[in-house]
């Protein structure tokens, strides 16, 4: 346990920082994946709609 004042101030908010990176690095994969995920979704609907239209004519 520190025993200085700037000791302490570090100790006492250096897991709060790292429980929030771990989070931030957390969210940014969920979004990131999700945002792939969509745009795959997205081109393969366009895909498959070019070859409905294209079977139509």
């Amino acid at each position: 346990m520190p025993t200085t004042v700037w000791g302490n101030i570090i100790f006492s908010v250096t897991p709060t920082i790292l429980v929030g990176l771990i989070f931030w690095f957390t969210m940014r994969a969920i979004l990131r994946a999700d945002r792939t995920e969509r745009k795959v979704y997205a081109r393969i609907e366009a895909e498959e709609r070019a070859k409905q239209h294209a079977d139509l004519d």
